[in-house]
């Protein structure tokens, strides 16, 4: 882990903001490549990856189906995901000449951008709605952009950044870790993967082979978390169709494996690259450890990713403020 970079227990982040506190909407502040350097000096930088680290932490070695607690927030943000999804039967693709991006997308973004602060009122405590405008945008940004209609890892960035504003402002708590991975936001993959096969969306600045995935970073960490110290699963057997088959259910990584599959044809090895040449690290700990380097170098660090990234009071531009 860099110098200076910590995990951070999600009690550091669950600083309720006092009643005085001055919600703002986020908007981009990185609009040069020379700007990334305010990026990775930020108090935002510093609480996002915090994030993604305390969740890592708190996922290693558990299955999918470990028992854990849900509370009230957790089960109001899974019925805001099931409205979108549900949105998503009710909007079916157009006829159109073009394979990729059908243009239903934008209708079904359209009732989001239009839905966004109910949906996140129905999360957000009453004495906390100032804060709802704010934390809406990263809803809104995190469902892919509707001009293009595509979706990558700035998208899933700001799901991210949604998930750590609502622990900021104290809705999701301490003992809510695991949910927000195993349960938020792995139906958050699901709404995302059907979106991008039903309006078959294009990937955000895809790599093509040389890149991890087409649209997703984040569950192949959290994933390759949860294999650490496994009794029997390596690296090697994710290539393996069997083992993926008999496991996907348990594991994250795996899971998204197995959607690789089936939306991609001919061998492993040349759809996927990246994954291919993971397969043979030898300890699912190296592999976290090397994905959550990549994570920065291929995503956080990248000016096509940062520069759409929004920044409000919550998610703050200015640097960090030591103490």
């Amino acid at each position: 882990m860099a110098e200076g970079e910590r995990q951070q227990p999600l009690d550091s982040l669950e600083e309720a903001p006092p009643a005085t506190q001055n919600f703002i909407i986020p908007k981009k502040e990185i609009h040069t490549v020379p700007d990334m350097g305010k990026w990775k000096r930020s108090q935002a930088y510093a609480d996002y990856i915090g994030f993604i680290l305390t969740l890592n932490e708190g996922v290693k070695g558990k299955k999918l189906t470990f028992e854990y607690k849900i509370s009230e927030a957790i089960e109001k943000l899974l019925a805001l995901l099931n409205t979108l999804d549900r949105w998503i039967d009710e909007t079916p693709p157009v006829d159109q000449p073009s394979r990729f991006g059908n243009k239903a997308y934008r209708t079904w973004y359209a009732k989001l951008d239009e839905e966004a602060e109910n949906l996140v009122a129905t999360v957000v405590p009453t004495h906390l709605a100032a804060a709802v405008p704010e934390v809406a945008v990263y809803l809104k940004e995190s469902v892919g952009n509707s001009t293009r209609i595509d979706y990558g890892t700035g998208h899933e960035a700001a799901f991210a950044a949604f998930l750590c504003c609502l622990c900021k402002i104290g809705v999701l708590r301490v003992d809510d870790q695991i949910a927000i991975v195993f349960k938020v936001f792995n139906r958050y993959l699901e709404v995302m993967r059907k979106l991008q096969k039903t309006y078959r969306m294009e990937p955000a600045g895809s790599q093509g082979v040389w890149g991890l995935d087409d649209f997703q970073f984040l569950p192949f960490i959290w994933g390759s978390s949860q294999l650490i110290d496994h009794p029997y699963l390596e690296p090697r057997h994710f290539v393996d169709e069997k083992a993926v088959n008999e496991n996907h259910k348990d594991y994250m990584f795996l899971e998204c494996i197995l959607f690789i599959t089936e939306m991609k044809t001919g061998p492993f090895a040349e759809h996927s690259n990246q994954l291919w040449n993971i397969s043979a690290v030898p300890s699912w700990s190296k592999v976290n450890q090397g994905l959550i380097r990549m994570y920065k170098a291929e995503c956080l660090e990248k000016f096509p990713v940062i520069q759409h990234f929004k920044f409000g009071s919550l998610l703050p531009i200015h640097p960090v403020t030591s103490g």
